[in-house]
């Protein structure tokens, strides 16, 4: 038995061209624990965007039917040897409907039944993923629903996990007004976590101030960093999480901390003895993170990664985190789309310039057999 359809990749070679292209191919019948699954829905995410097209100059790219051409700079074309000439496939997450099953009992178990899943090749008509990767989606939840079930919710409470684990009370959170922010947001507000918001509009604010949200900070604000100071005092919060890498906020972060740490301490050459934390977990911006200004000796950047995440808390954790997420698909967990387009469209110039623009409020969802 074998199944025929379309599967997206990208390649980047080593003169630069970055191609990205739908390939007609056939998926045989799965074995072991494995399952197929017949694409439904599957969202484009930002850590999907960074494995498409990365840096690629998409403005001046070459469109053709299924297909996009574009250049990539070359100091990232250098750094990324290893994936010279290899055609990569895409999409982190995604549901659909298990249409073949391997022989052992766990794949056995989803046949025929609508999932949520976790393949990293979801812009397809069809991809395999392991049984464990994969949960039977309950009576009344559509592919819509369950498309954005993994990545954004477990990453959100991921970084609640991870406050916990590591001692901390507070979050700051930057870019917060995205679908993972807004769900963050609604985490803290059930678990009584203070959190403090940062964003870069007055329409940004608003759409957590309608959430409930306490503490927002506009960063395009003149006085951006004496309202982030309060807002960390107010909250005690000295664990950071930045999607956006690149440029200040990570530092800014570091500084209000050690601002208010030291608010009322005498003077001390290295600073605060308070440990001060950030995670950076995104490069929305892909220049290089600058850290800079008043934030004492006693502090950290790191990176945080999901699949790194739920690997050290184990399965026990990741099976609770789950179960949260599917209890609340429609409230807490929801995510919402503004465009929906087939798999043969989303290599259109209109469709990649919009959705790769990653902008607030413009969530994207790929139908690969729509």
């Amino acid at each position: 038995m074998s199944f025929a359809g379309k599967e997206l990749t990208t390649r980047l070679d080593a003169d630069g061209t970055l191609t990205v292209q739908l390939n007609e191919r056939t998926w045989d019948a799965p074995k072991g624990r494995q399952v197929l699954v017949r694409m439904e829905a599957s969202p484009v995410n930002p850590s999907d965007l960074a494995l498409l097209f990365v840096a690629a100059d998409l403005e001046n790219a070459t469109y053709s039917p299924g297909k996009l051409v574009a250049q990539m700079p070359e100091g990232y074309t250098r750094v990324a040897s290893a994936r010279h000439g290899l055609d990569l496939p895409a999409g982190s997450e995604g549901a659909g409907t298990v249409v073949a099953a391997g022989d052992d009992p766990a794949a056995q178990a989803l046949m025929g039944k609508r999932v949520a899943c976790v393949p990293g090749t979801a812009y397809a008509s069809y991809a395999y993923c392991d049984a464990a990767m994969a949960i039977a989606l309950d009576d009344g939840i559509s592919a819509e629903q369950a498309a954005s079930s993994f990545v954004n919710p477990m990453t959100a409470l991921g970084f609640v996990e991870t406050m916990k684990a590591e001692g901390f009370t507070a979050l700051i959170h930057a870019a917060a007004a995205s679908n993972l922010g807004q769900m963050l947001v609604r985490i803290c507000q059930e678990d009584g976590i203070d959190l403090v918001n940062i964003v870069r509009s007055e329409a940004q604010v608003k759409l957590l101030q309608d959430l409930g949200a306490k503490y927002i900070v506009n960063s395009s604000e003149p006085d951006f960093m004496s309202r982030l100071v309060a807002a960390v005092s107010a909250t005690g919060a000295r664990l950071g999480f930045d999607p956006i890498g690149g440029g200040t906020t990570a530092s800014a972060m570091l500084n209000a901390m050690e601002m208010d740490a030291t608010r009322d301490m005498a003077f001390n050459r290295y600073g605060s003895s308070e440990f001060k934390k950030v995670f950076i977990y995104g490069k929305l911006d892909t220049g290089p993170t600058t850290i800079a200004g008043n934030i004492g000796l006693s502090w950290e950047l790191a990176g945080w990664l999901l699949t790194n995440f739920l690997a050290k808390v184990g399965p026990q954790v990741a099976g609770r985190m789950r179960a949260r997420v599917m209890k609340g698909l429609g409230t807490t967990f929801a995510s919402h789309f503004s465009d929906r387009i087939a798999l043969d469209d989303m290599l259109t110039r209109e469709a990649v310039c919009r959705y790769a623009a990653r902008r607030t409020g413009q969530k994207f969802l790929i139908l690969p057999n729509g």
